[in-house]
């Protein structure tokens, strides 16, 4: 089974991109971030068409996240993480597919920093945390998967100090993620490639594509039930050269077994 991650950067306006990959990569489960659509503009007849059921939390501007699934119809469980009810930001949704919880994640920028974009960052990361929590203590399989807007390590940005003042790369952010994780979830692109970067943005400006000038953002994470089935895992680097292209290339993972 592959699951994929995609931060799609307007789904309307890379929608031939989206539908090239599908159909060369040929994901059972992608989840989609940063729609750029407000709900009744998701393309949902042409991802359709391409044989994809769907769901999704739109949103006008830069937000919006979505699950697909090839054959077997995504069935809806949330679209909002728990803890702040004021929070209206479509950065969250998750669905049950083929016997797994899946969860699409578009986790706050942050910037600038400091300031109150950086604390609502963290406050989300901290109720994704206890979110996750409740779901792995329900037995239930699950992954995690998303833009997390966090490079983990200095391993996941190229050498540079121009971002040391960013939020993706500031040390509370850092800990953030790694509290996260914990000693319970595995990281699948790091797990099975520890010592390499493995970049799934680069910037639009300064020729960081063509420089190679990137940072891993996009993640996958395992429950303990599901971290003995992680078969391999990438990135698609070729799609984010295209052109059209987001400035995010997919990441994926292919489980071993079945489920459901």
């Amino acid at each position: 089974m592959k699951i994929a991650t995609f931060n799609i950067n307007n789904v309307n306006r890379r929608l031939p991109n989206l539908l090239a990959w599908l159909a060369l990569a040929r994901p059972d489960v992608v989840c989609l971030q940063e729609l750029k659509a407000e709900q009744r503009a998701f393309p949902e007849a042409a991802l359709a068409g391409a044989g994809y059921h769907a769901v999704w939390a739109g949103q006008r501007t830069w937000n919006g996240v979505a699950i697909l699934s090839r054959g077997a119809a995504p069935v809806l469980t949330r679209t909002e993480l728990p803890g702040d009810p004021s929070d209206v930001q479509a950065r969250y949704i998750e669905a049950a597919v083929r016997g797994m919880l899946i969860a699409s994640i578009y986790a706050p920028n942050g910037n600038p920093w400091p300031g109150p974009k950086f604390d609502y960052k963290l406050a989300w990361l901290e109720r994704l945390r206890k979110h996750a929590t409740t779901l792995r203590r329900s037995g239930a399989p699950v992954v995690l998967a998303g833009d997390f807007n966090v490079a983990p390590t200095d391993l996941d940005i190229y050498q540079t100090r121009s971002w040391d003042d960013d939020a993706l790369i500031h040390p509370d952010s850092r800990a953030a993620f790694r509290r996260l994780v914990g000693r319970s979830w595995t990281d699948a692109l790091r797990k099975l490639h520890p010592q390499e970067p493995l970049y799934t943005f680069w910037h639009y400006r300064r020729m960081r594509w063509q420089r190679d000038a990137g940072l891993r953002l996009d993640h996958l994470l395992l429950s303990p039930n599901l971290a003995g089935r992680l078969a391999s895992s990438g990135v698609d680097r070729a799609v984010r050269g295209q052109e059209g292209a987001s400035d995010h290339a997919p990441a994926w993972i292919e489980l071993a077994g079945s489920s459901g």
